[in-house]
């Protein structure tokens, strides 16, 4: 007999569902934690995405507990930084925060760092931390103002979108593609699967 395991997501974010998608998880229940994300004095980036991941999860599962009828499942959190050496960018709400995260971005290297946090139903707590360097061409005055004007930007760690208009910035990326998405989707899948869950049963079904 087959037990029915459930996966909580920890996140609203329409990039993180697609990426579970993509590889063939459907969340059973979508429940976004939002948590203060200030980074602590002197926090470094890495220490930033593992922390705030499983804040997360956690905020996530404790909401959970309280509904009378939750059953323990999977509870699946991410959070993404962007950071210039120890310089972590914010998440683009403004006009002028996208054009200085870009503006600090031309012609230069940095740092993406994805947490994904994943707490077990019998409430073990397990992490991973993945990072990715990206390097971006030196943005002409009128493409980063093109950019800025395209509102892609808007709600995203160091102000751009790599799976749009921004992937023609990047000339070099070492790493995962899809942790500078938002989930890196071998990480994630590894943990996961580690944890029992059976993470393939959708790929067969999905024959027709």
């Amino acid at each position: 007999m087959s037990i029915l395991q459930k996966l909580v997501l920890a996140s609203g974010s329409p990039r993180r569902i697609e990426l579970l998608q993509q590889a063939g998880l459907e969340p059973d229940r979508v429940l976004p934690a939002d948590v203060d994300e200030t980074p602590l004095r002197a926090e470094h980036p890495r220490s930033l995405a593992k922390r705030l991941s499983q804040e997360k999860a956690e905020k996530a599962l404790a909401s959970l507990n309280t509904e009378t009828d939750y059953a323990p499942g999977f509870v699946l959190a991410a959070d993404t930084v962007v950071a210039v050496g120890r310089r972590i960018l914010p998440k683009a709400e403004t006009i002028d925060d996208a054009a200085n995260c870009l503006g600090l971005l031309s012609g230069r290297s940095h740092r993406v760092y994805s947490g994904v946090c994943l707490i077990t139903p019998g409430g073990k707590v397990r992490q991973r931390l993945v990072e990715t360097r990206v390097r971006f061409k030196r943005l002409p005055r009128e493409e980063l103002e093109a950019y800025v004007a395209s509102g892609e930007w808007r709600g995203k760690a160091g102000g751009y979108a790599i799976q749009g208009l921004a992937g023609s910035f990047v000339v070099k990326l070492v790493g995962s593609y899809t942790n500078v998405v938002g989930l890196p989707l071998y990480e994630t899948v590894a943990l996961l699967a580690g944890e029992g869950f059976k993470v393939h049963t959708s790929w067969t079904s999905a024959r027709s």
